[in-house]
């Protein structure tokens, strides 16, 4: 599966677990990051860096929502409970 599909999977959270998502996107990202920081790059090269370093971004900004949201409901029904 090529970067671009596995985004794509990712982005549409097709895989079962979003943690792994969440880290493997937050890896991926971390080293786009350096790779642009090194200045080794050409422009169009940076671009399509950033482009999927803006991807990936998404990625984890959609992971961390969704550990949230599940945070607040498992806060939520424990205080029901009580």
């Amino acid at each position: 599966m090529s970067e671009n599909e596995e985004t794509t999977k990712q982005q549409s959270g097709e895989s079962g677990d979003s943690s792994i998502d969440f880290e493997e996107s937050l890896r991926r990202l971390e080293s786009l990051v350096e790779e642009m920081e090194s200045g080794e790059l050409t422009l169009e090269q940076s671009l399509v860096a950033f482009e999927k370093g803006v991807a990936l971004a998404r990625t984890c900004k959609d992971a961390l929502r969704r550990a949230e949201e599940r945070l607040a409901q498992l806060t939520d029904n424990e205080e029901e409970e009580s």
